[in-house]
């Protein structure tokens, strides 16, 4: 099985687990549901930081499409640890509009950046 495949596999049934359990922790009265949120969302912004390192280690087939790996990676590796950040210490709100923002900002980077080496290499 493809070692990515694998990773991705561990990622979902991790956090099917961690919500289940979170969930569970919240029905016996060990955590509020604030705290389930929290738990959950900020496992899955360290989700979205894990997939962001792991884009420059992709096979790409020219230099283009590495340097737009390396970018997206950085942007979203570090989009997706300002959004555990902003779960696991900010009110709920800041929380919610600064974490989305986050990634829609790291997106939003990776795109930017795409669209000027495509500019570039059709001027070449």
């Amino acid at each position: 099985m493809n070692k990515d495949l694998i990773g991705s596999l561990a990622w979902a049934g991790g956090l099917v687990a961690l919500g289940l359990g979170a969930s569970f922790a919240r029905q016996q009265g060990y955590i509020d549901s604030e705290t389930t949120t929290r738990i959950v969302l900020g496992a899955t912004g360290l989700m979205v930081a894990w997939y962001g390192n792991r884009m420059p280690k992709a096979f790409a087939p020219n230099a283009y499409a590495r340097q737009a790996a390396r970018v997206g990676g950085w942007s979203m590796a570090l989009s997706g640890l300002v959004y555990a950040g902003l779960w696991a210490f900010a009110p709920t709100s800041v929380a919610l509009i600064g974490g989305c923002g986050a990634v829609l900002a790291g997106m939003a980077v990776t795109l930017g950046y795409c669209l000027s080496l495509r500019a570039k290499a059709k001027a070449a």
